[in-house]
């Protein structure tokens, strides 16, 4: 009798928790339309403290906190707090425009490191982008973290051409960060311009090792690949979701639309998969 094994079930290390679409800004760019507008959807805080807690029993080992600005939803100290607790390593993406005492002090928690985007070494383009007054108050808070000491992260997006993106990462640079990348934006959200979704503009690896939560409870192989659902966290367990023939046949829709020998991030799972593909440090997977 022959016995046909099955593959084993992809092993998601980082999991994308997207708290909220409020934010501050009004980024032109901006991969899921979030802005002063935005609401933090219908997961409430014991839902997302059941993801955190079946993210670790599932072997999960980081978590990115992610919107929107995911520090203006009412419950994100205490999930990041939470995670932090029960043994998970994070990270929270915030535009840096304010940065409350208890965030400085629970971003100094050991496993705790924190992202940023900026995009010009001159106030009046970054402000341009953003669409708000936001510049200094971003480069002040990315000073305050070097001082810190906190694990930081800067990617500097480039939207326009001619965009002062090499004299930012400079800037970032003599400022002391010492992870700082230059990321082309990707054809999501108000990127977009109106356009479907197209998963071609993917990288390619989505779901490999990761998979984002929305602000609804639905799971996707990505913060990019929003547009693909595989299940929803309100109704479902996450590893069930995870592990599921809807999360497979994502992966494989995704793949097909490159084709078996596009490998777009190489050995470098920086640049696998990342809202500036290519070259950006922030990778979903990294």
């Amino acid at each position: 009798m022959t016995v046909i094994l099955e593959p084993p079930a992809p092993t998601i290390r980082l999991l994308w928790v997207d708290l909220t679409r409020k934010c501050q800004l009004n980024c032109t760019h901006c991969l899921n339309d979030s802005g002063p507008t935005g609401d933090h959807g219908t997961m409430t805080s014991a839902d997302w403290t059941a993801v955190l807690d079946q993210a670790y029993a599932a072997g999960i080992e980081e978590v990115r906190f992610f919107g929107g600005e995911p520090t203006l939803h009412p419950d994100a100290l205490d999930l990041v707090g939470h995670a932090l607790d029960i043994g998970l390593s994070i990270e929270v993406f915030s535009n840096l425009v304010h940065v409350s005492d208890a965030w400085w002090d629970l971003l100094a928690r050991p496993g705790a490191a924190l992202a940023t985007s900026y995009y010009s070494d001159e106030p009046a383009e970054h402000d341009a982008i953003t669409s708000r007054a936001s510049h200094a108050r971003t480069r002040a808070n990315i000073i305050r973290a070097v001082e810190r000491g906190i694990l930081l992260r800067v990617e500097v997006i480039a939207i326009c051409e001619g965009q002062r993106t090499a004299e930012a990462a400079a800037e970032l640079r003599g400022l002391g960060v010492e992870n700082v990348r230059v990321a082309s934006v990707r054809p999501f959200g108000r990127a977009a311009d109106g356009q479907d979704p197209d998963t071609a503009e993917l990288c390619g690896r989505c779901g490999t090792g990761t998979a984002s939560i929305g602000p609804d409870g639905v799971v996707s192989p990505c913060v990019f690949s929003t547009f693909i659902s595989v299940g929803n966290t309100r109704d479902t367990a996450l590893a069930g979701i995870l592990h599921s023939p809807a999360m497979t046949e994502a992966n494989a829709t995704i793949r097909a639309a490159h084709g078996p020998d596009d490998d777009d991030g190489g050995d470098d799972k920086d640049a696998e998969c990342s809202p500036g593909f290519p070259g950006s440090g922030c990778s979903p997977r990294n």
